[in-house]
């Protein structure tokens, strides 16, 4: 199988790897970054020592927390600071750079964009939903009524803005913008514009634009991209409010694609790729594997199994053949992707779990502000230890080798397990 391959983490690894000088022969390595929506490779793995299996005071400390409005954003972490956004005052949209030690703030920007979301979706908020990008240079930030602005990660100072809403005659967003970005070479990769867009990321000049929905409360998608190669084919997976799709990054071409069934459109986890199939599940629909193979008319998707259970918000984790998924009934279940049998469901917990896997251990961070860390054992749900980390966190977990980025509703904190 091939796995994404992002030009961030290669361009960062290039600058964290330094050659030592005199007759000594050691080397040097950059702290371990968090440069998009999801991580390194945009599937919540790291590689990194194992954690310790405590979450208590003493083996996990916090190491500081600065407090912002409101955000549903995840942070992003570079080497050196941490990019935020927030809501203010129910008027602008911010970010923020904030050192990484010490959480000191080396710049801020901000621009008119608030929205007010629909009454039925009120109690999560009407504040910024996306989770920037981050390239080593530029950071690429989407706003609630359907803006994309690049800005300078060193000083803030903005690169290029794109509204979609005037630029694509689409209309704004019920729902805001939710999709995260994704940069790979030379591009920008967004759900936006009731569409899936492709934008030169130095210029912002729209490159193609295809999967086109009409826009409405069907056309806000919540689902973020992803890249892969999938039945020998590079291409950009991609859920829609309706649909999930296979596209290709050259021309924008629908390679493939597949009706999913769900409630109000709601599609929202980020489509998994597993070897030559994706996974995905839906609210008000089930859960389901597709296949994608060649044919003599190009690339064509079946399903191989579906399950009852049903996504909400969460995107899962794959390990070792298994997929670990919290539920829209607020269970956390696994499920053998062979075959679609559930091997075990929990009681329920909070709505939301954002998850982050190392090796065969996954951290999870509840909406409840509740911390777990649980063995990925597909024989039982094995929980080593929880801990009450903020009072709640609906923005996704970011976590680098032994130190946990956490963005609360109304704060930024810092924990780095000890030793």
């Amino acid at each position: 199988m091939f796995h994404y391959h992002n030009p961030v983490a290669s361009s960062l690894l290039l600058f964290a790897m330094m050659a030592t000088t005199g007759s000594e022969a050691a080397e040097n390595v950059a702290p371990a970054t968090w440069p998009q929506w999801r991580g390194p490779n945009r599937n919540a793995k790291i590689e990194a020592d194992p954690w310790p299996e405590r979450l208590d005071k003493q083996a996990l400390r916090r190491a500081w927390s600065v407090a912002l409005g409101p955000s549903y954003s995840g942070p992003i972490v570079g080497h050196d600071r941490v990019f935020v956004t927030e809501t203010v005052d129910q008027k602008y949209e911010a970010v923020h750079a904030l050192h990484r030690e010490t959480g000191e703030k080396i710049w801020s920007a901000q621009w008119e964009g608030s929205l007010s979301v629909p009454f039925f979706a009120k109690s999560n908020g009407d504040w910024i939903r996306s989770t920037p990008a981050w390239d080593g240079e530029h950071l690429y930030v989407a706003g609630m009524r359907d803006v994309l602005v690049c800005l300078r990660g060193d000083t803030g100072k903005e690169v290029w803005r794109v509204n979609f809403v005037s630029k694509l005659n689409a209309p704004v967003p019920q729902f805001g913008f939710v999709c995260s970005p994704l940069v790979v070479g030379d591009h920008v990769y967004v759900q936006a514009g009731a569409s899936f867009v492709k934008l030169n990321k130095y210029t912002g000049d729209i490159v193609w634009r295809t999967l086109q929905d009409g826009g409405g409360m069907f056309g806000s998608a919540f689902s973020s991209p992803t890249w892969d190669t999938i039945a020998g084919v590079p291409q950009l997976v991609v859920q829609t409010r309706a649909k999930l799709a296979g596209v290709d990054p050259a021309s924008g071409q629908v390679l493939w694609s597949e009706e999913v069934p769900a409630f109000r459109g709601m599609n929202i986890l980020t489509p998994t790729v597993y070897g030559d199939a994706v996974f995905t599940s839906s609210y008000g629909g089930r859960t389901f594997l597709y296949t994608v193979n060649r044919a003599a008319e190009g690339l064509k998707i079946s399903p191989a199994w579906d399950n009852k259970s049903q996504g909400y918000m969460s995107s899962p984790v794959v390990i070792n053949g298994h997929v670990y998924l919290h539920l829209r009934n607020q269970r956390f279940i696994c499920i053998e992707l062979a075959t679609g049998q559930t091997k075990w469901s929990t009681r329920p917990f909070g709505k939301y779990w954002s998850l982050v896997a190392n090796g065969d251990q996954i951290l999870s961070l509840d909406s409840d502000g509740t911390l777990r860390l649980i063995r990925a054992n597909p024989e039982r749900f094995e929980l080593l230890d929880e801990r009450k980390v903020s009072k709640d966190s609906w923005a996704h977990l970011a976590v680098c080798d032994q130190e946990i980025f956490i963005r609360e509703i109304n704060a930024m904190t810092v924990y780095r397990w000890e030793g």
